[in-house]
C-alpha cells in the first residue's frame, strides 16, 4: 500500500514538474513571439501604448507572421532560419498597428473604467438637452435652433419676448446668460437688450438644512460654533446662492452668502448644452457665426465658473477695496471680507446696512444728482486709476445707506485692465470731449483689434455721424449712443478685447442706474469734466516732476552705459574692427527643428538604401546555404527588407506628427 502511494506522489509530482516547465516555455514563446515584437516595434515608432494596445499589436503581429511563415515552417521544419524574419514581420505588423491604433484612438481618449460614469452623465444630459429643446420648440423658437427662419412678420419685440420666457424657463444658467446677453448692445438690437434685461434671477429659498450642512461642510465646524447666531430666513435668494444675516462672537454683524447645494453640477451640465447649442447655430445659420455664439458661450462659460468660487468674488472685493483705501476714497463703500471664514462656497463680509437702489428714491432732485455723480466718478476711477472695477453697477448691487451714501455689492463680476489699455481708454475719453471724429477713429483702433483690411476713411465717416449725432453740445448719452457705437465697432469688424468690453459694458449699466437717480443727469458731460480734471492733474507741476523724475530713474542705468558704449563703438570704427557677429541657430527651439528634420531625412535615407540592398541580396543567386531551401543572401536581404520597412514606417509616423 505504501508502494502505490509512492507511485503516485512521483507520478503528480513528475505531471507537476511538465505541466510547469510546458507553461515557462510556452510563456517565454509568447513573451519572445508575440511581447517582444510589439515592445521593439513601440520603442521604435516612438508612440505611446498600454499593455492592452501592446498585447492586440503583438497577436496581431503572431497572425500574420504565423500566417506567413509558419506552412512553410512545418513542411520543411526550418525553425531556427525563419524565426528571425517571423519576429521581423510580427514587429513590422504591431508598428503598424500601434500607428493606427494611435490615430484612429488617441492614447488615453478611452477610458473603460469611466465608461459607466460617462454613460450616466450623457443620459442625464441628453434628457436635459430634450427638456431644452421642448422649451424652446414651445416658445416658437424651434425653427431657430434648425437653422431655419420666420416668416418676415415675426417683429423682433416678439421673438425677443419669446427668448427671454425661454431663457427663464430654462432655468439658473440660461437665466445667467439671457443676462449677459442683455449687456451685449454690440450684439443684439435694442428690442432683445431691453427685454433679456426684465430676466429675473429670483427662485425660492433652499432648506434651512442644507444650508446650515453647506456652511458646516465648507467651514468645517458647526454653524453655532463659528457664530454667535445665524439668521435661518435668508434676506434674499437667488439661484446660484442665498444670503443671511449673521453675528459673529465677537458682536460683528455680518453678511454670510452661501452657494445653493447642487448648483455646480446643475450649471456644468448646463453649459455643456450651451456649448454644444452654441457651435451647432454657428455651424448652421449665418446669424449663428455673425453673432460669434461660440466665443460667446466660451466667455460665459469662464465668467459662471468664476462666479460659482466665492474665492475669485473675495479676491475682487478686497482688491477694489484696498486700491480705493491706497486713493483715500470713501465716497463709495466696499463690504470688508472675513478671509477667515471664507471659502470656494461661503462668503463672510461685513454688514452693510441701506436700501437696494432700485427701491430707494434720493431726497431730492440734487441729492440724486451728487450720487450720480459720485457714482459715476467713482467708476471712472476705478477704471483709470485702479485697473479694477465694478463690471456690473446695476441699482440691485448698489446700496443707499442711511447717511446718504452709496455701497458696492456682489463683486462677482470684476474688470481688470493693465496700465497700456488704460492710456488708451484715457486717449478715449480725451476724443469724446473734443467730439473730434479723426481724434475718436485713432483711438478706438488704439484699443480694438483691428482686420487686416480697415477701410479708415469710411470708419472716419461713419464716426463723425456719430459724434454729430451725439457728441454735439447740449447732447446727453441715451441707450442709443452706447448701441450706434457698438454698431459700429461690429460693422467694421474691429474686436474689442474682453478688458475694454467689460468697461463699456459697466458704463452702459451704470447710464442705466444713474438715469433713475437724476433723470437730468448728463453722463457725457460728468465724464467731460473728469477727463478735462484728470488731464489738468496729469500736467500739473507735481505730477510732471514725479513723471520726469520716474522716467529719469528708469533710464539712469542706459545712460551710464552710453558714453562708455559710444567709446569702445567709435574706436572699433576708427581702427577698422568694427564688424557684425550673427549667430545662425541661436534659438534653441531653431536648432531643435534642424535636428528633427535632419533626423527624419537621415532616417529615410538609411531606410531607402537597406530596403534596395534587400532587394539586391534577394535577387542575387548563389552564396552559402543555411538550409536545404535556404540561402544566406535571401535571408540577410529579407531581414534587410524587414529592418527597411521598420526605419520607413517610424520616418512616417513621425512626419505626420507636429514638431513640438
Amino acid at each position: 500500500m505504501e508502494g502505490l502511494w509512492s507511485a503516485i506522489r512521483t507520478y503528480v509530482l513528475l505531471n507537476g514538474v511538465m505541466w510547469i516547465t510546458g507553461a515557462l516555455v510556452g510563456a517565454l514563446v509568447f513573451v519572445l513571439v508575440v511581447v517582444a515584437p510589439a515592445v521593439v516595434g513601440r520603442r521604435l515608432l516612438g508612440v505611446r501604448a498600454g499593455a492592452v494596445r501592446i498585447a492586440t499589436a503583438g497577436m496581431c503581429g503572431l497572425v500574420v507572421s504565423g500566417g506567413l511563415f509558419g506552412p512553410r515552417m512545418e513542411e520543411s521544419g526550418e525553425l531556427a532560419p525563419l524565426l528571425s524574419l517571423m519576429i521581423g514581420v510580427g514587429m513590422l505588423t504591431s508598428m503598424a498597428v500601434l500607428g493606427a491604433l494611435d490615430f484612429v484612438v488617441p492614447m488615453g481618449a478611452v477610458r473603460p473604467l469611466g465608461w459607466a460614469q460617462s454613460l450616466r452623465r450623457r443620459i442625464a444630459r441628453s434628457r436635459r438637452y430634450s427638456q431644452v429643446v421642448r422649451i424652446a420648440a414651445r416658445h416658437g423658437l424651434g425653427p431657430y435652433l434648425r437653422g431655419r427662419r420666420r416668416a418676415p412678420a415675426v417683429r423682433h419685440e416678439l421673438l425677443a419676448r419669446e427668448l427671454r420666457q425661454a431663457l427663464q424657463a430654462g432655468g439658473t444658467t440660461f437665466v445667467k446668460l439671457g443676462q449677459l446677453m442683455s449687456t451685449r448692445r454690440d450684439l443684439l438690437p435694442e428690442a432683445y437688450v431691453e427685454e433679456l434685461s426684465l430676466l429675473q434671477d429670483q427662485v425660492p429659498p433652499a432648506p434651512w438644512g442644507e444650508i446650515e450642512t453647506q456652511v458646516q461642510e465648507s467651514l468645517g465646524a458647526p454653524v453655532r460654533d463659528l457664530f454667535a447666531s445665524f439668521e435661518p430666513v435668508p434676506l434674499a435668494a437667488a439661484s446660484i446662492a442665498q444670503v443671511h444675516a449673521a453675528v459673529l462672537h465677537d458682536g460683528t454683524e455680518v453678511i454670510v452668502k452661501v452657494q445653493r447645494p447642487g448648483i455646480p453640477e446643475l450649471v456644468e451640465r448646463d453649459l455643456d448644452i450651451v456649448g454644444r447649442l452654441a457651435a451647432a447655430l454657428s455651424a448652421r445659420t449665418a446669424w449663428g457665426r455673425g453673432l460669434g455664439l461660440k466665443e460667446l458661450a466660451q466667455g460665459f462659460a469662464v465668467a459662471l465658473g468664476e462666479e460659482l468660487d466665492f474665492r475669485i468674488e473675495a479676491r475682487n472685493m478686497t482688491a477694489v477695496r484696498r486700491a480705493a483705501e491706497a486713493r483715500g476714497d470713501t465716497s463709495v463703500a466696499v463690504p470688508l471680507l472675513h478671509a477667515q471664514f471664507s471659502t470656494e462656497r461661503v462668503l463672510v463680509m461685513s454688514r452693510v446696512e441701506g436700501t437696494s437702489l432700485g427701491k430707494a428714491a434720493p431726497d431730492d432732485e440734487r441729492h440724486g444728482g451728487q450720487l450720480a455723480e459720485t457714482l459715476l466718478t467713482a467708476l471712472l476711477n476705478q477704471i483709470m486709476l485702479d485697473g479694477v472695477f465694478h463690471a456690473d453697477p446695476h441699482p440691485g448691487n448698489i446700496l443707499l445707506q442711511p447717511d446718504g451714501t452709496p455701497a458696492l455689492l456682489d463683486f462677482g463680476s470684476v474688470g481688470r485692465i493693465d496700465a497700456g489699455l488704460r492710456e488708451a481708454m484715457a486717449g478715449l475719453f480725451l476724443a469724446v470731449d473734443r467730439g473730434d471724429p479723426l481724434v475718436l477713429r485713432e483711438a478706438l483702433l488704439e484699443i480694438t483689434d483691428r482686420p487686416d483690411e480697415v477701410d479708415e476713411q469710411r470708419l472716419l465717416r461713419a464716426l463723425g455721424q456719430f459724434s454729430a449725432r451725439h457728441l454735439g453740445h447740449g447732447s446727453a448719452p441715451d441707450v442709443e449712443m452706447f448701441s450706434d457705437l457698438f454698431r459700429i465697432v461690429a460693422d467694421f469688424r474691429l474686436a474689442v478685447p474682453p478688458e475694454i468690453a467689460a468697461v463699456f459694458r459697466a458704463l452702459a449699466t451704470l447710464e442705466g442706474t444713474l438715469v433713475q437717480l437724476s433723470a437730468g443727469f448728463n453722463m457725457l458731460e460728468a465724464s467731460r469734466t473728469y477727463a478735462t480734471a484728470r488731464l489738468s492733474d496729469r500736467l500739473g507741476p507735481q505730477n510732471a516732476r514725479d513723471t520726469a523724475r520716474d522716467e529719469l530713474i528708469a533710464l539712469l542705468p542706459v545712460l551710464r552705459r552710453l558714453p562708455r558704449r559710444l567709446d569702445r563703438l567709435g574706436g572699433a570704427l576708427e581702427e577698422g574692427r568694427l564688424g557684425v557677429n550673427v549667430r545662425l541657430f541661436a534659438d534653441p527651439r531653431d536648432r531643435r527643428v534642424v535636428g528633427e528634420l535632419v533626423g527624419r531625412v537621415v532616417h529615410a535615407v538609411v531606410g531607402i538604401f537597406l530596403g534596395f540592398a534587400g532587394l539586391q541580396l534577394l535577387g542575387k543567386d548563389g552564396g552559402p546555404r543555411v538550409s536545404e531551401n535556404l540561402e544566406l543572401y535571401g535571408l540577410v536581404g529579407g531581414n534587410l527588407l524587414v529592418l527597411s520597412a521598420a526605419i520607413v514606417l517610424r520616418t512616417l509616423y513621425v512626419t505626420s506628427r507636429p514638431m513640438e
